[in-house]
């Protein structure tokens, strides 16, 4: 993927992850719900690895030269996402 003219390289589960916000911009998702979407039903990790992923992607889109992030923490439920700017 390309952001700000740097080819960034996502693992599998972090573009899924990072597809799944975008395609649902402003949608706020239980760590729960994102993993039952990327990993599936069966999944029997704990839900705290999304953390990992959403933490890898927001350092490489910010080294990529982004200036904002655009995975977004919502306390108490998990995590959307949003570009600075636009509607809610």
């Amino acid at each position: 993927m390309t952001i700000c003219h740097q080819t960034i390289e996502f693992t599998q589960i972090e573009f899924d992850i990072l597809v799944m916000l975008a395609k649902n911009k402003d949608r706020a998702f239980s760590r729960e719900h994102i993993v039952e979407r990327v990993w599936g039903y069966d999944f029997e990790g704990d839900s705290r690895v999304v953390d990992t992923h959403v933490k890898n992607i927001r350092e490489k889109v910010t080294k990529a030269g982004l200036s904002y992030n655009p995975i977004q923490t919502v306390w108490g439920i998990g995590y959307k996402f949003h570009i600075p700017g636009t509607i809610q």
